[in-house]
């Protein structure tokens, strides 16, 4: 994660993780909107090796995409961080196991976007997600109804805390759950690579 094994520990930190394929303001803006609202001491980008549900031949190398998210955040309580890839992990539900294992007094909440929220029900292990620590859960365009709508949702809707008191999301005993309506950027990682062709695609060896 960091050189420092004491980094993390007695803190309140965000986990966004991705592809970052490219990363993108929007990735930042969340960043920057969970810190004030949940008082966070740092939010993490997890720069994942590879997604399982997506095709690997779009993804740049890890390399590109670390050395682009530390542009893209540019502030000094976000960090970029490899540990997916240093720990040979694939899937979210083992990197937050061995995330809040190594680091037990640390407060983690775990960050995505609304468009994720429509899917998470997918995701291999995602009650065991939602059991190892909160979820802050960001609105994303087109996905609006996403906290009413999907499945995920619905199985923990008993669970919400409502964002008036998103500062006591860190500190909730999962599974807990908040949704944040007012993260409007419009900016996507796929229309990017569209609009981008210098964005290299390749599989990372």
């Amino acid at each position: 994660m960091q050189k420092s094994s004491n980094l993390l520990h007695n803190l309140r930190v965000g986990l966004l993780g991705g592809s970052f394929n490219p990363p993108h303001a929007g990735h930042r803006q969340i960043s920057l909107q969970g810190m004030r609202l949940m008082r966070l001491d740092f939010v993490i980008w997890l720069v994942t090796p590879g997604n399982p549900q997506k095709n690997a031949g779009d993804y740049a190398d890890l390399g590109t995409r670390m050395t682009a998210a530390k542009a893209c955040a540019a502030h000094p309580r976000i960090l970029i961080s490899d540990f997916e890839s240093e720990h040979g992990l694939t899937y979210t539900a083992e990197t937050l196991d061995l995330l809040t294992s190594k680091y037990p007094s640390t407060r983690f909440v775990w960050m995505m976007g609304a468009d994720n929220l429509n899917s998470f029900h997918t995701w291999r292990d995602w009650k065991r997600i939602a059991a190892t620590m909160p979820i802050a859960v960001f609105n994303r365009p087109g996905n609006r109804i996403a906290p009413l709508t999907s499945p995920a949702a619905h199985a923990l809707e008993r669970f919400r805390v409502p964002v008036e008191q998103a500062a006591i999301l860190p500190d909730c005993a999962a599974p807990a759950w908040s949704y944040f309506p007012g993260t409007l950027n419009r900016e996507s990682s796929t229309q990017l690579r569209q609009t981008r062709p210098d964005w290299p695609r390749s599989v990372e060896k």
